[in-house]
């Protein structure tokens, strides 16, 4: 590896409880001037709300870092395991704010 990629890397310490992960079938995504809130959360079918498991609030800078690894990720998986289907029926749910997130 050369130089520059060895100074540009960043180690990361991870605790037990936050390796684990946090479940997400649902996101609601909001923003201000100055940030985006990315909440995620869970909803189960038949009952009345998604409950908040996961609240992300990044600058605009970072979303737009965000958005393009995950762009990246996806093109990389959908190289090797092929397309991920796209349904084009949008999850409804009876949540009382924000925009819903397709999840």
């Amino acid at each position: 590896m050369d130089n520059n990629k060895e100074k540009n890397q960043i180690g990361i310490e991870i605790t037990d409880e936050v390796a684990g992960g946090v479940y997400s079938n649902f996101a609601v995504i909001g923003h201000s001037n100055s940030e985006f809130v990315v909440d995620f959360a869970q909803i189960m079918p038949g009952t009345p709300k998604a409950r908040v498991k996961s609240r992300v609030i990044l600058s605009p800078q970072h979303a737009k870092r965000l958005f393009k690894a995950l762009a990246d990720n996806i093109n990389k998986y959908e190289a090797m395991f092929g397309p991920i289907k796209d349904v084009n029926d949008r999850m409804t749910f009876n949540v009382g704010n924000g925009t819903a997130g397709e999840a």
